[in-house]
């Protein structure tokens, strides 16, 4: 049996053991298995590495996209610039466990969003955490520029008390990478003016 899985926290908002479980049907892709690893400490990691035998993949989600790069021997060219990893390959060399990461969020999210941004558009992007990692390496990429937004402001770093209407309206990009959304509390918002948003912006 060859095991793949998650590791976060919390892992009640996921989809992904439902997700991959029902493609390894519909593909017949046979002998695999997708858990959900809820680690409440990043210090769990080299644990469930050790004893989950078979194990040949992981993705990374909240919390843990740049703290568990310190336990990796390899990370890929994208996934070092960006600072985060939302992917690892579990395979063996010379006997030892091997862990390489990758950043697979950049290549989807360019894929995703490009076609819908104009040239020379303003990006606010909410949230500072390891998911807007992969997102501000690739609005850099694509010359977008960017404003981060957090619930506390720092250098570089502006608080949502502080976003005026006029902001909202001078970024035609606003991207959330916060939790705020994520299931199951799909129904809070980020705390912004949306009195500014218009039918031209791009909402991601």
């Amino acid at each position: 049996m060859r095991y793949f899985g998650l590791i976060g926290h919390p892992l009640s908002h996921s989809f992904s053991q439902k997700y991959f479980t029902e493609k390894f049907e519909k593909e017949n892709i046979a002998g695999c298995q997708y858990n959900l690893h809820d680690l409440e400490s990043i210090n769990e990691f080299p644990d469930l590495i050790k004893n989950q035998k078979g194990l040949v993949g992981l993705n990374v989600t909240i919390p843990y996209k740049q703290d568990v790069i310190q336990f990796l021997d390899e990370m890929d060219d994208i996934a070092t610039e960006a600072g985060a990893v939302n992917t690892i390959v579990v395979s063996g060399k010379e006997g030892k466990t091997h862990l390489k990461g990758y950043n697979t969020d950049v290549y989807g999210f360019v894929n995703s969003i490009k076609p819908h941004i104009q040239e020379n558009a303003k990006a606010l992007v909410l949230g500072t955490g390891g998911a807007s990692k992969a997102v501000e390496f690739a609005l850099n990429k694509m010359d977008i520029e960017i404003q981060f937004v957090s619930r506390t402001a720092k250098e570089g770093i502006m608080s949502y008390d502080d976003l005026t209407e006029d902001l909202v309206r001078e970024h035609q990009v606003i991207i959330n990478s916060s939790p705020i959304g994520m299931s199951p509390n799909v129904d809070q918002a980020p705390a912004i003016p949306y009195d500014g948003i218009s039918s031209q912006h791009v909402l991601f």
